[in-house]
């Protein structure tokens, strides 16, 4: 790139929840010059700076069209991540692990000069939750029980392949806290908790009492919020990894506080084997293995990214649980396939 020209970024995934926060951060960024959004369907969306592909990370033999995509990019930011279906790991193993060893070879043969990782929370092994939350050196082996964290975890061990046999590759990798947003609202009821669940359930008159779990301790961070600090990383002249979490953390106590309800202590088992069942069901596609995750999950210090990329939440834990409920009920949602908003479906 010549010093009068703008940066080239490349966006797997970019019709997600990250991804249309990444695509917006960066349209609203004058030292990017142009973006490319690669997903498996183009999008309505029309963002300035923006133009579209569709690749399918999770088929062989699309190699040579993505590392067509991917010369002369200055930067690839890969958000790529396909949660569904839980039923079927090898799916998910193909698009996601697999999915990612393809992106990096691409980004190895193009020569790349920065490389951006979307990790996640998921991505830690079991962790306090009353002591004090850990930094970036915490070990990252995951939870076993869940597809989701053994990918995560799988691909960290890929990346730190990729950083020995790449070292001329600047690589960020981002382990962010739950992510939610208004117009992700009714993507991330679909996976959770199912296409037909009715989202006008979600209101404080239906919903008297908040199961108090053992180990119910998580954070949540606004995703725009999250797309920022993706921002800042492409612009420094940083490596590694960054926590990103907003405060207060949320436990039973914030989500009664959300529907003004009453918390009530519930036995572990009880609600795992609720969700076990409904799960085995097919009613639930959220596998009792990511309730277990959960509930394990460390506490994450989010100090480096404070004070290397200068970065703060403009929103708190709350606000971000707010305006995703909003979405929900409402049936929130972008014009993109994966964030169709739909109440019901």
């Amino acid at each position: 790139m010549k010093p009068s020209e703008g940066l080239r970024v490349v966006v797997t995934g970019a019709t997600g929840n990250v991804g249309t926060s990444v695509v917006r951060a960066l349209e609203r960024e004058p030292r990017v010059a142009s973006v490319l959004g690669l997903a498996r369907r183009s999008p309505r969306l029309s963002p300035a700076k923006t133009e579209w592909a569709e690749v399918d990370l999770s088929m062989a033999g699309d190699e040579p069209r993505l590392a067509q995509y991917l010369e002369d990019a200055d930067a690839v930011v890969h958000l790529a991540w396909r949660f569904q279906p839980t039923h079927d790991p090898a799916v998910t193993w193909e698009s996601n692990v697999l999915g990612s060893v393809r992106v990096f070879d691409a980004v190895a043969a193009a020569r790349v000069p920065v490389l951006v990782y979307a990790s996640s929370v998921g991505a830690y092994s079991p962790g306090p939750k009353d002591g004090p939350p850990v930094s970036e050196s915490w070990p990252t082996h995951g939870w076993p029980g869940a597809a989701y964290t053994r990918e995560k975890a799988y691909v960290e061990r890929v990346l730190d392949t990729f950083e020995r046999d790449h070292p001329q590759t600047r690589v960020v990798r981002m382990r962010p806290g739950f992510l939610f947003k208004e117009e992700s609202a009714s993507e991330q009821r679909r996976i959770f908790l199912g296409r037909f669940f009715p989202g006008h359930l979600f209101r404080p008159d239906l919903i008297p009492l908040v199961p108090e779990l053992s180990g119910l301790r998580f954070q949540v961070l606004h995703t725009d919020d999250a797309a920022d600090a993706y921002r800042r990383a492409l612009l420094r002249d940083v490596r590694g990894a960054f926590n990103l979490a907003a405060d207060p953390v949320v436990d039973a106590g914030t989500l009664a506080g959300l529907f003004d309800a009453r918390p009530v202590k519930v036995p572990n088992a009880a609600v795992r084997g609720a969700l076990a069942a409904a799960w085995r069901l097919r009613v639930a596609p959220a596998s009792p293995g990511l309730f277990d995750a959960v509930l394990r999950l460390p506490l994450l210090a989010t100090d480096r990214a404070r004070r290397e990329l200068e970065w703060e939440p403009s929103r708190t834990s709350v606000e971000a649980l707010e305006e995703f409920l909003r979405g929900v009920r409402s049936g929130g949602g972008d014009a993109t396939d994966p964030l169709a908003g739909r109440r019901v479906g």
